[in-house]
């Protein structure tokens, strides 16, 4: 098995090194950039709801809270961006602790209408702070620094960004195989039957939505500085949703699944340009004959037929 996982690893990373050869022009590094980060915050959703098992629509408010955190603490306080993305992930993690113990003793849809309450107080938090935030219009956001360097051009983002969403999904598959994701496992297919077994599914909850969380915040601290202007629509019930179907569509609990939902879901709006509201429509579509069609999601059906046929 870990020969296996060995080998897939390898292939990521041969993938990820001779993508850009192949990136006709910039606009194309933008969109698989965009795709690295939505991959990197639907990993840690994916360890939530494929995982955990537990429902979760309020995952951008995360991610917005980081990305404004980051850039407020580069703006009014004058950080290094650094050093600001650091603390930026770290708060929201934290915040992702406090407030995983009130919010999972909810279930179900009573969990999802809770963290879609999160995601609309912060998106009226960010929309009505508007000295803090720039309000509706938004904020401008100071290019990331690493020490003397300043990370800028579609290249070296890439880099970055390709680099953090390797070192997710090995962490990510890490934590399937381990003694932890199979709690989590558990927890996923029967809470009453993971209770027996001697798993804490409390603890093991506070620690899906923490992670969750602490992916999200990175995600969203590297969108701020990458975009270079954010707006509180980062945080919008939509884009929640959007996460969510990466995850659905991928299927839940795989890990290259997510990734793969994230690289559909982000670059589909490039293949629907000019149909604006219709876009949504789309959306709605593939998730329902998904959930109809594929209720494992893309990637664990492959797998599935792929022994079927070798069997």
């Amino acid at each position: 098995m870990m020969r296996f996982r060995n080998g897939d690893l390898l292939v990521t990373l041969a993938l990820l090194i001779a993508l850009p050869t192949v990136l006709p022009n910039a606009y194309w590094f933008d969109v698989t950039i965009r795709m690295g980060l939505a991959g990197i915050a639907v990993i840690g959703l994916n360890i939530l709801m494929g995982f955990a098992g537990q429902l979760s629509i309020g995952h951008a408010a995360l991610l917005a809270a980081s990305a404004y955190t980051s850039a407020i603490l580069v703006a009014r306080y004058g950080l290094p961006s650094a050093l600001a993305i650091v603390i930026a992930t770290a708060g929201v993690t934290l915040i992702s602790y406090g407030l995983a113990r009130p919010m999972l003793r909810l279930r179900g849809f009573a969990l999802a209408i809770g963290t879609l309450g999160l995601g609309i107080i912060v998106q009226i938090i960010l929309v009505n702070e508007v000295a803090w935030t720039g309000g509706p219009d938004g904020m401008v956001v100071a290019p990331l620094q690493l020490g003397p360097w300043t990370i800028s051009g579609e290249r070296q983002w890439y880099v970055l960004v390709a680099f953090l969403l390797f070192l997710a999904i090995v962490s990510s598959l890490n934590l399937f195989g381990s003694p932890a994701g199979r709690a989590l496992r558990a927890l996923n297919g029967s809470e009453i039957a993971a209770q027996v077994a001697g798993v804490d599914t409390s603890i093991m909850k506070i620690r899906a939505f923490t992670a969750a969380g602490f992916f999200a915040a990175l995600a969203g601290a590297l969108t701020a500085h990458y975009s270079g202007f954010i707006t509180p629509d980062l945080s919008a019930f939509m884009r929640s949703v959007e996460f969510a179907t990466m995850v659905v569509v991928g299927g839940r609990g795989s890990t290259y699944g997510v990734v793969l939902g994230a690289v559909l879901l982000t670059i589909l709006p490039q293949a629907l340009g000019g149909t604006g509201e219709y876009e949504m429509i789309v959306f709605g579509l593939i998730l329902m004959l998904t959930v109809i069609f594929l209720p494992q999601g893309i990637v664990p059906t492959l797998v599935a037929a792929l022994r079927g046929k070798g069997a």
